[in-house]
């Protein structure tokens, strides 16, 4: 008979970081993902969903944002068309099975906020026939579509038990689910007052003693919706920011208009006293805009704005999905279930080295205001196709440089402060795996990247790390159950193998055959 011995093997300094990047779930320092249960698993269940948490834990994720779990209605099943605010949807599970989910993130020490949808409702939602004063109404006396969306009804927030219904279903979801924050859904609808806001926020984080609840609001508030700036949202989505990187697009070359739009978002924080959220797609990104795929938009660039996006300013944004490559066009109507099965490693390794910098250096940290957010300060190169700057917080530096050229660059970047690095991130080498080296930069260094690539160095000294596969993310099978060699192969019949060390669910393990009977 065989016997295996599970005895956990220290592992490098580096993989451990990578691999427990979200261990502390902080302000400033955390990372968010997007999830539609109904795609995130072949099942589309929370109960599901909860079985890959820790894959999510894995990849480096602070923040689950589910969208709208509610059932739908509207006639075109639209998430956001919810009949019911304190209800979940039937396919995804029930109550019981989302406070599970929300337990299990907590144990991970991962947040969840829901997707709360305050504008209209589905237009076969219980209210319309419970409580038909609920909804605005023309001079006819006829409910309104909003923005001509024929599936939902404008709700009045003229009327005080509207408001009250409203302020309820968020504090059932703190009550039933334990829920830590909510996504709220097109807070600059002009039915929504601003008032509205500045009473329900500080109402709905005072509601539980010693929880603490988070609002991300749904507009860029800085150009779009100034009137929100001070209702108390503690972030909002850096929309416009988003937009730029669209029309830089997957053929964008000079580095120029990058620096430009950046220094929109660096330098818009000197007003407000709230967070950005950082992002290249969502479900409206994704979907919405012409059904195009992360690939379609940015092309080759697409890892290079993703780093750019991670590291310049505020908090990121993953969509699920993206952490394999995102080159699906997910219909979040009917729940496209996510292909997790040809996943693209140079992605998947770059955000998980990304989300383990934003946790481990300081120099990456985010803030509602100037003072708490880490500099960014731009560096000179020689040539036009790069941009290079560096990211400070107290005493922590890091060197970030990109080549968006369509060809191999050497550059001479100036303005580094110089001293001892240590190399956490190269394009090079980082669809093989993980690595860290130190390296000597000067105030003017020369530096040679390949088309499209980037760097990250961090000062300091750490460790050397040669090349470490981790595991890729996972497929439609439960990884839990699988077993790898330590350079990512996956091993068919553990029986078969040499004695060894081998990793499972993330962890290094020996296993020891004792003997055969």
């Amino acid at each position: 008979m065989l016997s295996l011995a599970f005895l956990p093997v220290a592992a490098s300094d580096f993989v451990s970081q990578i691999n427990n990047a979200a261990e502390k779930n902080e302000a400033g320092r955390r990372v968010i993902y997007e999830m539609n249960v109904g795609a995130f698993t072949s099942e589309g269940t929370f109960q599901a969903a909860t079985a890959q948490l820790s894959e999510l834990k894995s990849l480096g994720i602070d923040i689950v944002w589910l969208m709208p779990i509610y059932p739908r209605g509207g006639g075109i099943n639209s998430p956001y068309a919810a009949k019911n605010f304190q209800q979940v949807n039937p396919s995804y599970g029930t109550i019981s099975d989302l406070k599970v989910f929300v337990a299990r993130a907590h144990e991970l020490q991962m947040e969840v906020w829901l997707d709360w949808v305050p504008n209209h409702t589905a237009t076969d939602a219980d209210w319309v026939t419970e409580h038909p004063e609920y909804y605005k109404k023309d001079n006819k006396g006829q409910m309104i579509h909003p923005n001509n969306y024929g599936d939902v009804w404008q709700l009045d927030y003229d009327n005080a038990n509207l408001v009250n219904a409203m302020n309820d279903c968020l504090k059932f979801w703190i009550d039933e689910a334990d829920v830590d924050g909510y996504r709220c859904d097109y807070i600059s609808s002009k039915y929504i007052p601003a008032s509205y806001w500045q009473t329900t926020i500080p109402l709905i984080k005072g509601y539980k003693s010693g929880k603490t609840i988070t609002f991300l609001g749904e507009t860029d508030i800085v150009n779009d919706a100034t009137r929100l700036k001070n209702v108390g949202f503690d972030y909002d989505y850096a929309w416009s920011y988003q937009t730029s990187l669209l029309n830089f697009g997957p053929n964008g070359t000079y580095s120029s208009s990058l620096k430009v739009n950046a220094d929109k978002v660096i330098n818009a924080q000197s007003t407000i006293n709230f967070g950005r959220m950082v992002y290249l797609t969502n479900h409206d990104q994704n979907w919405n805009e012409e059904k195009q795929t992360l690939t379609q938009k940015y092309g080759n660039n697409r890892y290079v704005l993703t780093v750019l996006a991670h590291t310049f300013w505020g908090m990121p944004l993953i969509y699920n999905g993206q952490e394999v490559g995102g080159n699906q066009a997910l219909n979040y109507f009917t729940d496209t279930k996510i292909n997790w099965n040809n996943p693209d490693a140079k992605m998947y390794n770059t955000l998980r080295t990304l989300n383990a910098l934003k946790h481990s250096v300081e120099a990456f940290r985010d803030g509602n205001t100037t003072a708490t957010h880490h500099t960014t300060t731009w560096l000179t190169s020689t040539s036009n196709n790069v941009l290079a700057y560096t990211c400070k917080y107290g005493d922590s530096e890091a060197v970030v440089v990109l080549n968006l050229g369509t060809s191999a660059v050497t550059s001479t970047i100036s303005g580094i402060t110089s001293g001892d690095y240590s190399l956490w991130l190269d394009s090079e080498t980082i669809t093989d795996g993980v690595s860290r080296h130190q390296v000597s930069l000067s105030a003017s260094q020369e530096l040679t990247l390949e088309a499209k690539g980037y760097r990250i160095y961090v000062k300091g000294t750490y460790t050397e790390e040669t090349i470490t596969a981790i595991i890729t993310a996972r497929t439609d099978a439960v990884r839990n159950e699988r077993i790898y060699t330590l350079s990512g192969q996956l091993v068919g019949n553990l029986q078969s193998m040499p004695a060894g060390i081998y990793i499972q669910n993330g962890r290094k393990f020996v296993y020891r055959k004792t003997g055969l009977s």
